[in-house]
């Protein structure tokens, strides 16, 4: 177990991570997210000849969401991502949001694809709150992630967000 944040240096201030004497290997995370919809923006996404669109800025926003980490969370390092994809898919009335980003570099990319996961879905919000008043970010996570010193690691449960009542939520 880590015995300090590894962004504070031992007088607790903030600090990026020195990764000068990391070797740059093959590093992939998987995120995903839940948008919970309700009424007319379920219809909207599920139905609407506008979908298609709404779908290709999400997954643009999702990919500059990747590339501008570094600018959105300052102690996050700059790093040359290799991919990303986005994939979006209206599942039981929701949007699952799973993204995928690969880079070559000396730490790893799963802040890249969390923040590519909750842009994506804050576009899609955006474009919804005219008809959806009440949308719900849940399950933002890294599902797996590959490289590095650390090894290859996979979550194996979430939190279920169907029903929640009084902010109470259910392993799944």
């Amino acid at each position: 177990m880590a015995e300090h944040f590894t962004h504070l240096d031992r007088t607790g201030a903030a600090r990026i991570v020195d990764v000068s004497e990391k070797a740059s290997t093959h590093r992939r995370a998987t995120a995903t997210c839940t948008l919970l919809l309700e009424g007319d923006a379920r219809e909207l996404l599920a139905n609407s000849d506008d979908r298609a669109r709404i779908f290709g800025a999400a997954r643009l926003v999702g990919i500059l969401g990747a590339k501008d980490t570094s600018r959105l969370i300052p102690l996050c390092h700059p790093l040359r991502i290799d991919s990303v994809t986005v994939a979006l898919e209206m599942v039981d009335g929701n949007l699952e949001i799973t993204v995928h980003v690969a880079a070559f570099e000396r730490t790893g990319v799963e802040m890249e694809a969390l923040t590519a996961c909750s842009t994506a879905a804050l576009a899609v919000m955006s474009e919804v709150r005219h008809c959806e008043s009440k949308p719900i970010l849940v399950n933002l996570c890294v599902l797996e992630k590959a490289g590095g010193r650390s090894g290859d690691w996979r979550r194996h449960e979430l939190v279920d967000p169907s029903p929640v009542s009084e902010g109470e939520a259910t392993p799944r």
